[in-house]
């Protein structure tokens, strides 16, 4: 579904991705790990199309979109769930699912209420706060939204980039569970996480990132077990 050949990215004289390849079958959880400035997310921006490369080239359901602009990749269906959430604050929670269908134009009205529900029975914490303004909500919840939000165009695949930061551990735990959830739903998953031991728990596969280079792949249980992955990212 989604591929990446020989990806580089500089940002002046710095080089953020070296020769970057990787793939992303349909239906996949895929996780990305490495530690801060490995070149995790400048990966995901360079494939939403925010980043200028150097060389190399992104494939997504068959078509060349290295060079195509980030509105256009989106609404091939492509959806990209920043750090931080960037939820809009003064606007409901209904409001700010809304936001999430003006990726995808060609939703109809039918499809959309089925969207909500879809993500109302995903986080039922949503549902009981639809009239609730975005800033009130605790952290754990607002991730939940910018993650509900980012389903709401009905992607084919979506990208979510540190879901689990600064939250609690049990909001972790749900966090990941939601993401096996939305893989259940049918979207394939594109996952950054700084929680290596939990991401490569539920990805079928995982890369890990070093300085820009991709140092190492496999299963994520494969991953998991490998003593370098433990020492140097496991605190193992």
């Amino acid at each position: 579904m989604l591929k990446i050949e020989n990806l580089s990215v500089n940002y002046g004289y710095i080089t953020a991705l070296k020769n970057v390849s990787l793939e992303v079958k349909q239906g996949e959880i895929i996780t990305l790990i490495g530690g801060n400035g490995a070149g995790k997310t400048t990966t995901l921006m360079s494939i939403s199309g925010l980043v200028e490369k150097a060389r190399g080239k992104i494939t997504f359901k068959g078509e060349d979109i290295t060079r195509k602009a980030p509105d256009k990749i989106v609404k091939m269906g492509l959806s990209h769930v920043p750090e931080g959430r960037r939820i809009f604050p003064a606007l409901t929670v209904y409001e700010n699912l809304i936001t999430g269908t003006l990726g995808n134009p060609s939703l109809k009205k039918d499809k959309i209420e089925e969207l909500i529900e879809m993500n109302y029975t995903l986080f039922p914490r949503l549902k009981e706060r639809t009239t609730q303004g975005g800033g009130s909500l605790s952290g754990g919840e607002q991730q939940m939204l910018a993650i509900a939000r980012g389903l709401m165009m009905d992607p084919d695949i979506i990208m979510l980039d540190e879901p689990s930061l600064g939250l609690a551990p049990i909001i972790v735990e749900e966090i990941f569970e939601l993401v096996l959830k939305i893989r259940d739903k049918g979207k394939t998953v594109l996952l950054i996480e700084q929680n290596a031991s939990m991401a490569l728990s539920i990805a079928d596969r995982g890369y890990v990132l070093e300085t820009g280079d991709v140092i190492l792949e496999g299963k994520g249980k494969n991953l998991l077990n490998d003593p370098e992955v433990k020492r140097a990212y496991l605190g193992a």
